[in-house]
C-alpha cells in the first residue's frame, strides 16, 4: 500500500460525502486506502460512510478522542508507505494526492509534505507558517512584522513575503493536511496528544525537524479547505479561543521550559493590550456589531491569561475561572 489517508470526523456528515468522492474522482495511479477515524457522531455520518462508501475502513470511537488521539487511532490502523493526515472540509483537486505521493518518492530528504490549500473561492488560505518561537510571539504581539520585508529576524508567526508560490522547505503544516512517511511518523508515535485541538500539527512538523527531516512544501498540488465548516464552529468563539490558550502554554512549556512559557504570557498580554486600544479607538469612531464581538473576545482573553500562572496550568491543570470552559472541557460532558 502507497498512501493511507486518515480522516478524522465528529458530526461532519455535511462536508465529509464531498471530501470521499473527490479522494476517489481525482486519485488515478496511487494504491490508497481511506480510514475515518469517528469520535461519536451522531448525526448519521457513520451511517452514511458506510452506505456510500463502503471500501472505507471505518473506526467507531464513540467518544470525541479530539484531534490528536483521534488521528492517531487512524495512522496506528494504516498500512501505507505515506500518511495523509486529512481534515473532512477539503476538496482534493484532480491528480493531487498521485503528484504528492510522487513529490514525496522525488525528496527523500523530507519527512513530511505540504500542498497549496485554497479558500472556496480560491484564494490562498496560509496553511504554512515558519516554527513558533518566543522571538516571533513578540515580533506578533508588538506589531514588528512589517520589519519582515527588510528582515526574516522579525518574521511574526507568518511568512511575510511569501504566499505559496514557490517550492521551500517550511516550519510547519497545518493537519488539514500533512503527508507524512509511515516509519517516521510512527518512530515520533504520532500527535502529541496533550495539544487538543491547537498546535498538534505545529508540535509534529517540530519533532520532525529535530529528527532530521524537514518539510518540504510544493505549490503544484491544491487542495480547497473549506475553512469554518467544521461542527467545532456552533461553541462560543470564546470557549474555543480558550483552547488555544491552553495548548499554546503547554507547546511553549514543552519547547522553552517555565521561563518560556511565563515569556509567552507576557508577550500575548502586551499583544492583547495593544489589541483591545486598537479596536476600542476604532469602535469609538466607527462603531458596529463584528467590533465589539472582537473588542469582547479580545477582553475575556486578556482577563484569563492576566490571571493564569502558566506554570499551574501546565503542571496541575489549574486555570482562572471565567464562567467560560474551554471546548475540550464542554466536550467532556
Amino acid at each position: 500500500m502507497k498512501l493511507s489517508i486518515v480522516i478524522l470526523c465528529w458530526n461532519d456528515l455535511k462536508v465529509i460525502g464531498p471530501c470521499l468522492t473527490s479522494i476517489y474522482a481525482s486519485t488515478h495511479s496511487t494504491e490508497f486506502e481511506v480510514i475515518v477515524s469517528d469520535n461519536g457522531s451522531t448525526d448519521g455520518s457513520i451511517e452514511y460512510i458506510h452506505k456510500e462508501f463502503p471500501q472505507v475502513k471505518l473506526i467507531e470511537n464513540g467518544v470525541n478522542l479530539r484531534f490528536a488521539k483521534g488521528n492517531n487511532v487512524g495512522f496506528r490502523a494504516s498500512q501505507g508507505q505515506y500518511v495523509l493526515i486529512l481534515n473532512p472540509d477539503t476538496i482534493i483537486h484532480d491528480g493531487t494526492l498521485d503528484k504528492m505521493v510522487q513529490y514525496a518518492d522525488r525528496h527523500p530528504e523530507g519527512g513530511a509534505f505540504g500542498c497549496r490549500v485554497l479558500n472556496a473561492d480560491g484564494s490562498y488560505q496560509a496553511c504554512i507558517r515558519p516554527m513558533h518561537t518566543l522571538r516571533s510571539e513578540w515580533c506578533a504581539a508588538l506589531f514588528l512584522g512589517v520589519l519582515a520585508h527588510i528582515s526574516d529576524w522579525f518574521q511574526p508567526g507568518i511568512y511575510v513575503d511569501w504566499n505559496g508560490e514557490t517550492e521551500r522547505s517550511v516550519g510547519w503544516l497545518a493537519g488539514c493536511f500533512i503527508l507524512v512517511r509511515s516509519d517516521l511518523l510512527k518512530r515520533l508515535g504520532g500527535f502529541d496528544e496533550q495539544f487538543f485541538y491547537y498546535y498538534e500539527d505545529t508540535d509534529l512538523c517540530r519533532r520532525i525537524w529535530e529528527s532530521g527531516f524537514p518539510i518540504l512544501y510544493t505549490p503544484e498540488c491544491t487542495i480547497i479547505h473549506l475553512k469554518g465548516q467544521s461542527t467545532i464552529t456552533r461553541f462560543n468563539p470564546a470557549t474555543f479561543a480558550l483552547d488555544g490558550q491552553v495548548t499554546r502554554y503547554l507547546y511553549f512549556y514543552k519547547y522553552y521550559g517555565a521561563k518560556g512559557a511565563r515569556n509567552c504570557r507576557l508577550s500575548f498580554l502586551v499583544g492583547l493590550f495593544l489589541r483591545r486600544l486598537g479596536y476600542g479607538l476604532m469602535q469609538l469612531v466607527r462603531p458596529s456589531e463584528s467590533r465589539k464581538s472582537r473588542l469582547e473576545l479580545l477582553s475575556t482573553l486578556f482577563k484569563w491569561n492576566y490571571r493564569v500562572d502558566p506554570i499551574r496550568l501546565v503542571e496541575k491543570g489549574e486555570e482562572p475561572d471565567l464562567e467560560i470552559k474551554p471546548v475540550a472541557r464542554v466536550l467532556e460532558r
